[in-house]
């Protein structure tokens, strides 16, 4: 089966999520992307951690807006999953687009505009994405699907995905009315008619978070174009390595 394989969060399920150890461990293998999400610091910094704050993933409290970059900085990021990784760091998005700057994985990022609307973050990202020349290698995809409708006018050579939960009934019309070239759906939708008829139609359907063999075959099955996953070794396994 022919299948790309995103590192959901870099390779989440082994190592702690959004951190240098997972991309670096995601860099190591043949697959065609990674996945990080990115929010903006009190100090206008693009940095790339999940949640809204920082209390799940890291030693601190509080939400990310808040906290300065350098504060952020001390925070630890990697004990919490495990003692392995104590003293992992929550990255800047430039260290994560450094470190995969002269690989071939698509870089996959989300911009977490969907609670706090982090005024100038769209543009910080772009920004960083030209100034390292990834431009084609780059999805900017969000939950917040304003701010895909304004990077695509702002970047229009950038793929955007849009990102959903629901099972919409022409997500293709929905997706091209915002300017989004991708649908990024969670897996029920992928599954079900609305899923097959998309495809059918010729959309890029990329589906999240496929975890287990047997939600990948059904995901394989509907003729998705991509998984994300938190078990990139895994799936290669099932899928094989990209080309």
């Amino acid at each position: 089966m022919e299948m790309e394989i995103f590192a959901h969060r870099g390779a989440s399920g082994t190592h702690p999520e959004n951190t240098m150890a997972a991309f670096k461990k995601a860099v190591s293998l043949p697959i065609a992307g990674v996945e990080l999400d990115v929010h903006l610091s009190k100090d206008g910094v693009p940095v790339v951690i999940h949640d809204e704050a920082v209390d799940r993933t890291t030693d601190g409290a509080g939400f990310v807006k808040d906290l300065t970059f350098d504060e952020l900085k001390e925070l630890d990021a990697g004990s919490w999953f495990s003692e392995e990784f104590r003293g992992e760091r929550i990255p800047s998005l430039r260290e994560v687009l450094e470190l995969f700057d002269g690989t071939g994985h698509r870089l996959n990022i989300e911009l977490k505009s969907d609670i706090f609307p982090y005024p100038g973050m769209r543009e910080k990202v772009i920004g960083l994405v030209k100034e390292f020349g990834l431009g084609r290698r780059v999805i900017l995809s969000s939950f917040d699907h304003e701010t895909i409708r304004a990077a695509k006018q702002e970047a229009p050579d950038l793929e955007t995905g849009v990102l959903f939960m629901e099972i919409l009934s022409d997500a293709p019309a929905y997706a091209a009315s915002i300017g989004a070239d991708a649908l990024h759906s969670a897996i029920p939708f992928a599954v079900r008619g609305p899923g097959q008829r998309a495809v059918d139609s010729g959309s890029i359907l990329r589906v999240f978070t496929v975890n287990s063999r047997e939600h990948a075959e059904w995901v394989a099955a509907s003729g998705a174009r991509a998984i994300f996953t938190d078990y990139p070794e895994k799936m290669l396994e099932l899928f094989g390595g990209h080309k």
